[in-house]
């Protein structure tokens, strides 16, 4: 068995909201928590930060000071020693790295920025377009059982193709738009849900 989970809202608390925080800037706040398209809320993001003339090395330094969710690197801990554990997201490599320090240095397939030589952010280059479903395809494809965990809509098409997957704090408009996924709000369920035999 192979448990796939995501990053943000899931082990960490979401960059975007940590910058929009710092920052001063509310329209950051939006996740995929709140928008479905991905593409679009991107490119909404790469627009403000040009306008409010915030770089690359402002929003590192906004995620050197996040720390994962109270709990998170205990479960990870617990998980990885029974089960393998890849995180599927859709941050970046320039922004992982901090976070993947404080939880262990988990496996994690992400995406990467493109930015200019002044520092700003001009676009992202994606691993693959709906990355996180056909990862868990692949690893359907090679034998593996596939448990997911995530809370967003970027996550869903993850869960669907999953053996197995489980909603972790969604908002409520995502849980009552599919009833189908378990719901759980702590770790101790969390692991529970991911590793039981049924």
């Amino acid at each position: 068995m192979i448990v796939c989970l995501d990053l943000e809202g899931v082990l960490v608390p979401e960059i975007w909201i940590g910058v929009a925080k710092k920052t001063g800037v509310a329209e950051l706040r939006l996740t995929t928590r709140d928008i479905p398209d991905y593409d679009a809320l991107m490119k909404r993001r790469i627009g403000i930060l040009k306008r409010e003339k915030i770089r690359l090395s402002d929003i590192q330094r906004v995620i050197g000071t996040l720390r994962p969710l109270p709990g998170a690197r205990a479960f990870l801990d617990r998980l990885r020693a029974e089960r393998q554990v890849v995180i599927l997201s859709d941050t970046f490599y320039q922004f992982a790295g901090p976070l993947m320090r404080q939880l262990g240095l988990p496996t994690i397939f992400c995406n990467w920025l493109i930015v200019g030589k002044s520092g700003y952010i001009e676009g992202y280059r994606l691993r693959q377009r709906d990355g996180k479903r056909k990862a868990v395809q692949a690893l359907r494809g090679m034998g593996f059982e596939v448990r997911a965990a995530g809370d967003s809509y970027n996550d869903i098409t993850m869960l669907k193709t999953a053996d197995k997957g489980v909603l972790f704090n969604p908002p409520d408009k995502i849980r009552r738009q599919y009833p189908r996924f378990k719901t759980v709000s702590d770790y101790r369920s969390l692991y529970r849900e991911l590793t039981s035999a049924s």
